[in-house]
């Protein structure tokens, strides 16, 4: 029941996203032209640091225009009108992974164009693009958590970005780290147990969206 729930929500998403082609394009334009003021910032060799940095701090804020709109945009209206076909835990569970699909998709997105204008320094592709996913998933879940606990607050974006902040201070710390060390061509041991910790981080905000998400629906 709850997969079935899940499923046709998640398709749901993808449609209305489809249907508001604006909303999506605009994410899409501020990612490549941020790496695009990127370019003309740093016409020089850029170090490797440098190179990472700007990387995720792109990654960061695209999440936070990404993901944002989550509950916001929906009214209590129809937020009340959703209770009633689906189970709070198959609402939550239904953004989190729309909100994956999309993150994984814009950051795959951004490091072509990121590796087209400034270049590509990353020695270890694959550990790169599992960083990649893993980090995608963590943005999409802590922010979509953030994004229906702020939405029951008149939609303040502010205290999303507050509320979600020292969750993704130590998600980003470890993903520059794990990123860092792929850049560098090091031994993919070397990552394993960031990788594991970026997991970690993963499943337990999921759990934790999953069980107190059904009482911010009490409200």
């Amino acid at each position: 029941m709850l997969f079935n729930e899940v499923k046709h929500l998640v398709r749901k998403e993808i449609m209305l996203e489809l249907r508001m082609k604006y909303a999506l394009n605009g994410i899409l334009l501020y990612v490549i032209s941020t790496v695009f003021v990127c370019y003309l910032s740093f016409r020089s060799v850029i170090q490797p640091t440098t190179w990472n940095s700007l990387f995720w701090i792109i990654m960061l804020f695209a999440s936070v225009n990404a993901v944002s709109k989550s509950f916001m945009q929906e009214s209590r209206g129809r937020q009340l009108y959703m209770h009633t076909l689906a189970s709070p835990q198959a609402i939550i569970l239904s953004k989190i992974i729309y909100n994956v699909i999309l993150m994984i998709s814009l950051s795959l997105i951004c490091f072509l164009f990121y590796s087209l204008f400034i270049g590509n320094l990353v020695q270890d592709i694959p550990m790169f693009i599992l960083c990649l996913l893993l980090g995608s998933a963590g943005f999409s879940s802590v922010l979509t958590l953030m994004s229906a606990i702020a939405s029951r607050t008149n939609g303040n974006l502010t205290l999303m970005a507050i509320l979600s902040f020292p969750v993704q201070l130590p998600l980003l710390m470890t993903l520059i780290r794990v990123s860092k060390n792929a850049i560098d061509g090091l031994d993919p041991s070397v990552s394993y147990k960031f990788l594991i910790i970026l997991f970690l981080i993963n499943v337990v905000v999921a759990t934790l969206s999953y069980i107190l998400f059904p009482y911010l629906c009490r409200d």
